[in-house]
């Protein structure tokens, strides 16, 4: 009984995953560093695309697909990075022999991705806004926007980290991860574009689309994210 309430808690397991995740990158700055160079590399090619529009295109219409653009194919880099050290290394074979809840390592991981995704999203986003000047965002609940970003990067993060964890140990894990990935996050795709259109370009009765838009994003955030918490077990010990 002694021994057994000396047993480090589910919490403390998850505390101590995440700051190594964090530390890892901290000293590596890899997997920021090519999302970062990765999203600004598109923006340059919208850039290009996107000049000859003339004065008659409406980019208004096509800035909320854009931006979930940059966001989905830079996570897609970043998750596929994001198990690279655990299993080049033998981590995550390490981590598994602690007798801890396997779930206690999907979230310790699909914090961390969360905490990178964001940490580029804070500098792409303006970015964006910058480089497309034209836009004109007066009376835009910037609030809103982050509440937008935020409840999709979480299922982003979250989705994403199972679906890494599934095709980290196969070849082409890339094209493989790309495959499951997209149409899996099609729905929520979907909703945040909606609801980020619905916030640039504010049309009448926006807020109401933005509700809608925004609850379906959360409720897929949550069936999503609990289905990956429940199966977690099954697909790292697989």
């Amino acid at each position: 009984m002694a021994a057994e309430s000396r047993r480090p808690s589910a919490w403390t397991h998850y505390l101590a995953l995440v700051k190594k995740d964090l530390a890892m990158e901290l000293h590596t700055k890899d997997m920021i560093t090519s999302m970062g160079l990765y999203s600004i590399l598109v923006l340059v090619i919208y850039g290009a695309a996107l000049s000859q529009g003339g004065t008659s295109f409406d980019f208004k219409q096509l800035s909320g697909g854009l931006i979930w653009a940059v966001i989905l194919f830079t996570s897609l880099l970043g998750l596929n990075r994001s198990f690279v050290h655990e299993r080049e290394n033998g981590c995550l074979e390490g981590t598994l022999l602690v007798p801890m809840d396997r779930s206690v390592i999907f979230l310790a991981k699909a914090t961390a991705n969360l905490f990178f995704l964001l940490v580029v999203e804070a500098i792409v986003v303006p970015l964006f806004f910058f480089w497309f000047s034209s836009l004109t965002l007066e009376g835009v609940n910037w609030l809103l926007v982050v509440v937008c970003l935020l409840v999709g990067t979480v299922g982003i993060a979250g989705v994403g980290t199972m679906l890494a964890t599934i095709t980290a140990s196969t070849r082409g894990k890339d094209v493989l991860l790309a495959i499951m990935f997209i149409p899996l996050l099609f729905p929520l795709l979907w909703s945040v574009v909606a609801a980020t259109t619905a916030l640039v370009c504010m049309p009448e009765g926006f807020m109401d689309a933005f509700v809608i838009s925004i609850s379906l994003a959360g409720g897929y955030d949550v069936v999503m994210i609990l289905v990956s918490w429940l199966l977690y077990d099954f697909v790292v010990s697989a």
